[in-house]
């Protein structure tokens, strides 16, 4: 690819597609499969948030219902791993030949529906200018965590992502959080040698962590195995400690690593900056349940980022049909009769 001013030459397509999730896997499939030249996007590697999911984690799921593209995904599991479902999700990639560019970071969109161009940089900040007719995103909410602004939380020793326990062996660990990765952090970390104490502002472990989670990390606080502070939060994070207002006034204790379990959210500034209304308190996208085009025309929203900040109702499990639901209003709208953009016609 040739450059130009430091940005390289156009290229076209007639529907890309930010975010390289099972969700954009699914789009990109559907749309392909409808006659469109389609590109895939993402600013990580394919699958990104399932690759930083725990390097040991399991599914709550079965893995049929993470199939996308009619592929069956074949585990020996009840349950699949994450490291099946990333060799899944690259299978099915490889089987359809989609075009998928890693880390392509997005850095501006503009034009309009039938002319879109969408500026990106390459992972060696070379620019390149994309042109498309329709935008798909499915950018997640997983790669933006909802900060708890204290003192100390920008440290070194504070994660917001759980991945591998064997770093934290005989350290003093604290977890933030009491939904299902807070549980499930505190039980790994526990069981490889670590000192583990579970801060939430709950009165308990959240009723919404699965049946087969919940009674364990709940014997595991009976037992005293894992120390559990409820109706806490944490006030401040120091190198060697963590200060915590409980219901028996302020308490510090020793601390090596804090994991700040506290959810996600979806980048409502990307979807503001491209003029996707967001609605209500749940900061609800405006966009249409049949088709998933959002009030920009052109632009279609697919996953989770359908849902707001509601971040629990939309899993692969019924995100990955969203690509069905665009594809046929993308079939509906748009002419086959040429692959380029009309203004590049």
């Amino acid at each position: 690819m040739s450059h130009r001013n430091g940005i390289a030459a156009e290229e076209n397509f007639d529907v890309l597609v930010i975010g390289a999730g099972p969700t954009g896997l699914a789009c990109a499939i559907e749309s392909q499969r409808a006659g469109f030249r389609t590109v895939l996007l993402d600013k990580g590697c394919l699958c990104n948030s399932l690759f930083h999911y725990p390097s040991h984690m399991t599914f709550f799921t079965t893995s049929e219902l993470l199939e996308i593209g009619d592929i069956p995904f074949p585990s020996p599991n009840s349950k699949p791993t994450r490291n099946e479902a990333l060799e899944y999700y690259r299978k099915v990639a490889d089987h359809y030949h989609l075009d998928t560019r890693q880390y392509r970071l997005v850095l501006s969109i503009s034009g309009s529906d039938g002319d879109f161009r969408v500026l990106i940089r390459d992972k060696f900040g070379r620019e390149s200018v994309y042109r498309t007719r329709k935008l798909i995103v499915a950018t997640g909410y997983y790669d933006l965590p909802n900060y708890m602004n204290i003192p100390g939380e920008e440290l070194p020793k504070v994660h917001h992502y759980y991945d591998d326990p064997h770093p934290y062996y005989n350290l003093d660990i604290v977890i933030i959080g009491g939904k299902n990765s807070a549980a499930i952090a505190a039980l790994d970390l526990w069981r490889h040698g670590a000192r583990v104490t579970l801060i939430h502002r709950g009165p308990e472990i959240h009723k919404n962590v699965k049946y087969w989670i919940l009674p364990d990390i709940e014997n595991r606080i009976k037992n005293g195995e894992i120390t559990a502070h409820f109706k806490s939060q944490v006030l401040r994070i120091e190198a060697d400690s963590v200060t915590l207002d409980t219901r028996r006034g302020e308490l510090t204790i020793p601390n090596d690593y804090v994991f700040a379990l506290t959810g996600y959210h979806p980048d409502f500034d990307f979807l503001r900056e491209m003029g996707v209304h967001l609605e209500g308190k749940d900061l609800l996208p405006d966009c249409n349940p049949e088709t998933l085009e959002s009030n920009v025309p052109g632009i279609y929203l697919a996953g989770v980022i359908v849902a707001g900040s509601r971040t629990s109702e939309i899993f692969i499990e019924n995100g990955r049909f969203h690509g069905r639901q665009i594809a046929v209003d993308l079939s509906r709208k748009m002419s086959l009769s040429g692959a380029l953009p009309a203004a590049a016609r």
